[in-house]
C-alpha cells in the first residue's frame, strides 16, 4: 500500500543522513534526524492512521500484513541507528523483541535498497499531510467544545479549491488518513465560517458529524453495524476479522 511505501522512502531518506552525521562524528544530527522521525513521522502520523489496521483488519487482509513488515523493518533499521548512542536501551529493546537475537552491538547498519526511494510518492503524500493538518485542526476544535469526544464521530466536508490536491485526497482513502469515519471531498466553495489554516491556502473544512452507528470493535461509526447477524455489534468489516479469526483458533 501506497503509505508503507511512503514509510520506505522515509527510512531511505533518513539513512541518506543518518550514516553521513555518523561518518563525519555529527551525534546532533544522528539524534535530531531520528527523534524528527519517530515522532512527526511515525508517532502521530503512521502508527496513529495504521492503529485501526493492525487492531482490527481480518489476519489475512494484506493492508495488516504490509503494516507489520513495515513495523519490522521500522523497528530494526530504527534500533539498529540508535544503539552507538543509547547502547544499553538498544540492547535492551532488541532483546525483548528476539530473545534468541544476538547483540544489536553485532549488527552493521541495513543497507537500504534504492528501490525504496519514491520521490513523486513523496510529493504526493505531502501535498496529503498538509490536507489532513486543516482537518486535523478541525476537530481539534470540535473536540475542545466537547461537539465530538474523538476523531472517529466525525465525517468533515473539506473543501479544496485545487484540482491537483483534490485528486490526490481522492486517490487515498483521505477518511482512513484523518481517523475520521467519513469524509466528502468537494470543489464548491466553502463557507466564511469553515476552518482554515494560513499556511495551507485553498482548503477549508467543515465538521460534521458522521452517520450510522458506533461499531464496538473499532469504534468507527458505519452504516453497516449489524448487518451480519452473528455479530450484531460491529461493521461488516469486524464481523469478517473475527470469524477469521475464531476459525483460526479453531
Amino acid at each position: 500500500p501506497e503509505l508503507e511505501r511512503l514509510m520506505l522512502h522515509r527510512l531511505y531518506e533518513v539513512d541518506q543522513i543518518v550514516t553521513k552525521a555518523y561518518a563525519e562524528f555529527d551525534y546532533k544530527r544522528v539524534l535530531s534526524t531520528l527523534l524528527n522521525f519517530m515522532t512527526g513521522d511515525l508517532s502521530s502520523f503512521y502508527f496513529d492512521i495504521r492503529k485501526d489496521a493492525l487492531y482490527c483488519e481480518p489476519i489475512s487482509s494484506v493492508k495488516r500484513k504490509a503494516s507489520l513488515t513495515v513495523v519490522d523493518l521500522l523497528f530494526r533499521h530504527v534500533t539498529v541507528w540508535l544503539a552507538p548512542i543509547l547502547s544499553f536501551t538498544t540492547e535492551e529493546a532488541w532483546r525483548s523483541r528476539d530473545p534468541a537475537a544476538a547483540s544489536v552491538h553485532l549488527e552493521v547498519f541495513p543497507a537500504i535498497p534504492a528501490s525504496w526511494r519514491d520521490d513523486a510518492l513523496a510529493a504526493r503524500w505531502a501535498l496529503v499531510r498538509d490536507a489532513r493538518s486543516v482537518v486535523t485542526g478541525a476537530l481539534e476544535i470540535e473536540r475542545a467544545a466537547k461537539r465530538i469526544g474523538s476523531s472517529l464521530e466525525a465525517a468533515p466536508v473539506v473543501h479544496v479549491a485545487d484540482a491537483a490536491l483534490r485528486a490526490a485526497l481522492e486517490a487515498v482513502d483521505f477518511a482512513e488518513v484523518c481517523i475520521t469515519s467519513g469524509v466528502t471531498i468537494t470543489d464548491a466553495s466553502a463557507p466564511d465560517e469553515a476552518f482554515r489554516l494560513s499556511e495551507v491556502p485553498g482548503v477549508a473544512v467543515m465538521p460534521a458529524l458522521a452517520v450510522g452507528q458506533k461499531c464496538q470493535r473499532s469504534w468507527r461509526i458505519t452504516t453497516d453495524v449489524g448487518s451480519d447477524p452473528a455479530y450484531p455489534d460491529v461493521s461488516a468489516r469486524d464481523a469478517a476479522a473475527m470469524r477469521e479469526w475464531e476459525a483460526a483458533r479453531a
